[in-house]
């Protein structure tokens, strides 16, 4: 177990090295900045499940960055928006769930931007020799999920979908590399997660997909700002710049696979053929904040409502600027 784990722990910190990511760490500088002409820092939120600085950097768009841009590597999503609700990151990229829970706490978040991935990377995974082979079995197993991620979320789904809700099964509150290591060592029965650790998980430890998302959730990514960077003019106008280099790495990502996954593979330390399955399946579409996008969130935010996983409701619409729209479908 603490062998595993620690592989695990392993891969995270190598993917922060890698990246030239630790806390704080810079990754450019300018003798100028936006707006009012003097220097500029953004501060960014990056987990490995976006990999935004590694495709930033593979696509070329940290070049002539007319600002400064700093990097803080997180494990999953929630932890991002803590940190943009702190005022210690100004904007970060998490799924479809984080931005709910942080909403229903109180957190001062604004989506910025958004966009969809493939849905096939969403995944509840269960050991090759598992006996459960359809989502009735996970009754009164132990499940793994990262709280408040969108795994959270695509595992309420399935269950509601299939007539059963939280208190069916053992729903067990692990981060990323913690789930990994319970599943490998037969602590949990199943676990609700996304790319790349799906594919580390198909991969490394031969886990097989019992369900994906197809039909029970959406693949949005969204880019989330905070409300002291919006409100100033420099920072706000640097966020501008920063969610369409975000836009054009996505299409440089969808026209480059190869040199994607070469590059993702290098600075993350993960191996070529996990990131290969990653890439091939997670394919990105630019949105614009418009009702279909917040209609469609909304739900999101309604279901955890409904089951009571969040305290009172969320209105989306309270929580989206588009202000960048520009540039997205």
């Amino acid at each position: 177990m603490k062998a595993i784990r620690a592989a695990a722990l392993a891969v995270l910190l190598a993917a922060a090295t890698a990246c030239g990511a630790a806390t704080g760490a810079t990754t450019g500088a300018t003798t100028g900045g936006p707006a009012d002409g003097g220097q500029v820092t953004l501060r960014v939120g990056d987990q490995k499940g976006t990999g935004l600085q590694a495709l930033l950097e593979a696509s070329g768009e940290l070049k002539d960055v007319p600002y400064t841009v700093t990097w803080s590597q997180f494990t999953s999503g929630p932890p991002v928006l803590e940190a943009v609700n702190a005022g210690s990151v100004d904007i970060g990229a998490v799924g479809n769930a984080p931005p709910v829970f942080a909403a229903a706490a109180g957190s001062r978040i604004t989506i910025v931007g958004a966009s969809e991935r493939g849905l096939t990377g969403q995944a509840i995974v269960v050991p090759a020799g598992s006996p459960i082979t359809s989502v009735a079995g996970l009754k009164g197993k132990k499940v793994a999920v990262a709280k408040g991620s969108s795994a959270n979320f695509h595992l309420l789904a399935v269950l509601k979908k299939n007539g059963m809700t939280f208190d069916d099964i053992s729903p067990q509150y692990l981060q990323p590399p913690d789930a990994l290591a319970a599943l490998s060592t037969g602590q949990v029965d199943a676990w609700a997660i996304w790319d790349p650790y799906t594919a580390q998980a198909q991969h490394q430890v031969n886990a097989r997909v019992l369900v994906d998302a197809t039909g029970y959730a959406n693949g949005f990514e969204f880019q989330i700002a905070g409300s002291a960077a919006l409100a100033d003019p420099a920072r706000s106008k640097a966020l501008g710049d920063f969610v369409a280099r975000i836009r054009r790495a996505h299409t440089w990502a969808n026209d480059h696979p190869k040199e994607w996954t070469d590059v993702y593979a290098r600075l993350t330390g993960l191996p070529p053929d996990v990131i290969a399955t990653v890439v091939a399946r997670n394919r990105y579409t630019d949105l614009k904040l418009d009702a279909d996008v917040v209609g469609r969130e909304q739900q999101v935010a309604d279901a955890f409502a409904e089951a009571g996983l969040i305290p009172g409701t969320v209105r989306i619409d309270d929580i989206v600027d588009t202000r960048y729209n520009e540039g997205a479908q």
